[in-house]
């Protein structure tokens, strides 16, 4: 697994982004994909040893298209020149919640964790439930030193905290939110180090799961909508 090899190609194609060049670099896609899958199994090896529950993923079906879907958008750039994949126990679903990771040049790279997505207003209910019902375990996860040494909780939030809440809730900031979820940025130098950067997105990662479990949790029996 060489991580430069993963960078270098990012790095040309977020200088070079436009279908022609992406064609005529077929080959290096094809090399920096097959590095990039060969991370992703490893993590899955990693996080096997903490959490059983992604051992049965295939690493090319936790990965993302790099095609960017520009028609709503003002930037028209063809593609998404960073590699990203999720590793749940359900694969890249955005639940259950898992182990996000991206890897983008001049420092866009970086680990996340928990529901990233607002758009799933059961979730948000569900969540903001558990919250209200389960305020001392929600208190030591966050406040646990090995998760405050890579986190703080991030998420597109409220003003106010919902009618349907106590506003003197011991974690009424956090019943504010409609997304709760984890980012730890990393800098180029320490993603060309292979071996280094692994261990460290093992750790990281592992430092993660209890506020994923307790999302996981709080997201029991939810489905995905379905179109």
């Amino acid at each position: 697994m060489d991580t430069q090899i993963i960078l270098n190609y990012l790095s040309q194609l977020s200088k070079n982004n436009n279908r022609e060049w992406y064609h005529e670099h077929k080959k290096e896609n094809k090399a920096a994909n097959e590095q990039f899958e060969q991370l992703v199994q490893e993590l899955i090896y990693g996080i096997g040893t903490f959490d059983k529950s992604v051992l049965n993923n295939i690493p090319k079906e936790l990965t993302f298209k790099l095609v960017r879907d520009t028609r709503f958008s003002h930037d028209k750039s063809p593609y998404n020149a960073s590699f990203r994949a999720h590793i749940s126990s359900m694969g890249k679903l955005p639940i259950p919640v898992g182990y996000y990771i991206m890897i983008k040049p001049n420092g866009g790279t970086f680990l996340g964790g928990g529901l990233f997505a607002d758009m799933f207003k059961n979730a948000t209910t569900m969540v903001r439930d558990y919250i209200a019902a389960h305020p001392n375990e929600w208190n030591d996860i966050i406040t646990d030193n090995q998760f405050k040494k890579y986190f703080t909780v991030k998420g597109t939030a409220l003003k106010n905290v919902p009618a349907e809440y106590d506003k003197e809730h011991p974690q009424a900031e956090y019943l504010k939110y409609k997304s709760w979820y984890l980012e730890y940025f990393m800098s180029d130098e320490e993603v060309l180090d292979s071996e280094a950067f692994l261990q460290k997105t093992v750790e990281i990662f592992k430092a993660m799961k209890p506020f994923n479990d307790f999302l996981n949790k709080a997201l029991n029996g939810f489905e995905m909508p379905t179109r």
